[in-house]
C-alpha cells in the first residue's frame, strides 16, 4: 500500500454528539490522524473548512436541516478536493449511486465495524477512493437500466481501446492497481496510465465517477 502523507486531519458531520465522541476516539488513535474536529451542522462544518480544510470529511447522509447530498454539493462546489466518505444507516442503492456520483469517495454503513472504517480511510488517502463490492454492485444495477435509455450516439464519439475497457470494467468491479496489473499481466504504471486516459476521456474528475459514466453509458455491458 502506498505510505499516507502526514499528518491527516479528518473532520466529523454528525448530529449525534455520542457518535462523534466514539469516532474521535478511534479516529485519534491511528498514527497518521494528527487531528479530528466535529461538527453537528453544517454552517458550522463549512466554518471549519474554511478556516483549514479537513484531509477526509466522514459525513452522515440523514441532517436535521440539510441532508448529505445538498451538503456534499455545496462543499465540493467550494472545495473540490475535499475527499468525503459517507457514514449512512441508508444503504439502498439509489442512495449510494447518488452520492458517489456527486463525487463521495467511498460510501459506508454505520453498522461498518472499525477496521473497515480504518481500511476506507486509508483507501482514500492513498488511492482517492474506497470501493466495496456493495458500493460497487449498487452503482452498476443503479446506473445500467437508464443506460439501456441513453442514445449510442452519445458516446460514439470518445473511442476506447480493447485494453482500457479491460481496464475500466476491472476498475469498476473494485479492482486495486495491484490486482489490474496481475490479471492483464501490465505493470502497475501502465495501469495507471491506462486509469489516467480514461479520466480524461470521460472527462471524469475521479475513480467513482468514472465507474458512473461507464455504467451510463452501458460500457460495461457484455
Amino acid at each position: 500500500m502506498a505510505t499516507i502523507a502526514f499528518p491527516v486531519q479528518i473532520a466529523l458531520l454528525d448530529d449525534h454528539p455520542l457518535f462523534r465522541q466514539g469516532m474521535r476516539y478511534i479516529l485519534q488513535a491511528l498514527p497518521y490522524v494528527e487531528s479530528v474536529v466535529e461538527a453537528g451542522e453544517f454552517n458550522e462544518l463549512l466554518a471549519l473548512c474554511r478556516q483549514r480544510l479537513p484531509d477526509i470529511l466522514l459525513l452522515d447522509l440523514q441532517m436535521p436541516n440539510m441532508d448529505g447530498p445538498a451538503v456534499a454539493q455545496q462543499l465540493l462546489g467550494e472545495f473540490p478536493t475535499l475527499k468525503i466518505i459517507v457514514l449512512s444507516m441508508f444503504s439502498a442503492d439509489k442512495f449510494i449511486t447518488q452520492m458517489m456520483k456527486l463525487g463521495a469517495r467511498g460510501y459506508l454503513p454505520k453498522d461498518a465495524d472499525q477496521p473497515q472504517l480504518v481500511q476506507a480511510l486509508e483507501d482514500v488517502l492513498t488511492t482517492g477512493h474506497h470501493f466495496t463490492e456493495r458500493v460497487s454492485k449498487a452503482m452498476l444495477r443503479g446506473m445500467q437500466q437508464p443506460a439501456r435509455l441513453t442514445p449510442l450516439s452519445l458516446i460514439e464519439e470518445v473511442h476506447f481501446t480493447p485494453r482500457e475497457l479491460d481496464v475500466l470494467r476491472l476498475i469498476c468491479e473494485g479492482h486495486t492497481t495491484a490486482d489490474i496489473a496481475e490479471e492483464l499481466f501490465l505493470s502497475s504504471r501502465t495501469v495507471d496510465g491506462h486509469r489516467q486516459r480514461l479520466l480524461e476521456k470521460t472527462g471524469s474528475p475521479n475513480v467513482a465517477s468514472l465507474g458512473v459514466y461507464a455504467a451510463r453509458h452501458g460500457l460495461l455491458d457484455g
